[in-house]
């Protein structure tokens, strides 16, 4: 399938730069599947749209300050370090700028030698293993030296980095965040749990992965980046009860969706589990896990883009993305949403 049919043109002044102050004012665009309808809301309308016995399953993620900025050890030459993922103790896969400075026994310094990292390992794409030495506790150190990894298309600074956090953020661990879930706020969350809507909730640590490009002409050729999921026990007896009771399941993001549609491949229903998930949906595969999705509005030819597609057709999907243009929407992370139903 050629990568081009996931194409759309989108005005670069649509992208948005800046998240708004009140979390559930961004606006909602609500497409019904069966009769292939499009209406506009607003996010703190969505409980209109959901009925008491769904259940609502959101990423519990939560994102580390991941990028540090540091100087090598004798030149004093400056580093970009992005961190991605934890290999083994205080050793970690990471991507270095600029990486040709960088070989294996470089040592970069942060802060005033509070934290040093050693090249381990040469990767491929710029990545490389470092393996972090320092004093106290290495999460405590990495707030107080290290930034909000912010997508490559976001240009401006942000402030208050709890922002780019979901009011429900817990497990540290994620490059990105899961933006769909930006949307809610506490309040929210609780009248939803009021009109009896469940909330559930599983991890999936998301990977810089999610902002690559698509760079082969043809879709089935991608290889597709492996993430750190975990689903609970607890997690999978509730979306079982959920879906015997005749409730629909209603995933908040694509993260959530990926580690839904893994366990549901993997073992048939939902089971506790947790591992690497490398799974690419993408049409015509049919999503067998989900009944709803709560998404935000993705980049052209990416696979989040594909995976929206695979749930709600790829016809109608790209209609609802150049209506989303035409009403000038916001798009992508600090951007609005999608519901899917």
């Amino acid at each position: 399938m050629d990568i081009k049919q996931y194409d759309f043109d989108l005005p670069e002044e649509l992208i948005a730069q800046v998240p708004l102050q009140d979390r559930s004012s961004s606006r909602l665009m609500v497409l019904d599947r069966a009769q292939e309808t499009i209406e506009h809301h607003y996010f703190s309308d969505i409980s209109q749209f959901i009925q008491p016995g769904d259940c609502l399953v959101l990423n519990d993620t939560r994102v580390l300050p991941a990028r540090l900025y540091g100087a090598k050890e004798g030149t004093g030459g400056k580093v970009e370090v992005l961190l991605l993922h934890q290999s083994e103790g205080d050793e970690w896969e990471v991507l270095v700028k600029p990486a040709k400075k960088v070989k294996a026994g470089t040592k970069i310094t942060f802060g005033n030698g509070q934290l040093v990292a050693e090249c381990t390992e040469i990767q491929e794409h710029g990545g490389r293993k470092v393996r972090f030495s320092y004093e106290g506790i290495f999460l405590e150190v990495l707030e107080s030296l290290g930034e909000m990894p912010l997508p490559p298309y976001i240009k401006e600074q942000l402030p208050d980095r709890e922002r780019y956090q979901t009011v429900y953020a817990k497990e540290e661990g994620s490059a990105a965040a899961p933006t769909a879930g930006l949307h809610f706020t506490t309040e929210l969350l609780q009248s939803l749990e009021e009109k009896g809507v469940e909330i559930a909730y599983l991890t999936l640590h998301v990977g810089l992965g999610t902002f690559r490009p698509v760079s082969v002409d043809q879709i089935e050729e991608h290889d597709m980046h492996a993430e750190f999921y975990q689903l609970s026990e607890e997690t999978a007896e509730q979306l079982n009860r959920v879906k015997e009771n005749g409730g629909k399941i209603i995933s908040v993001g694509t993260t959530s969706t990926r580690t839904l549609e893994t366990v549901i491949r993997d073992y048939g229903t939902f089971t506790a589990a947790s591992g690497w998930t490398d799974i690419f949906i993408y049409p015509p595969q049919k999503l067998k896990a989900i009944d709803g999705l709560i998404t935000n509005f993705h980049l052209p030819k990416s696979t989040l883009i594909m995976l929206v597609s695979a749930f709600a057709g790829r016809d109608f999907i790209l209609e609802a993305y150049n209506r989303a243009v035409q009403e000038r929407y916001r798009f992508f992370s600090f951007g609005d949403a999608m519901l899917i139903l």
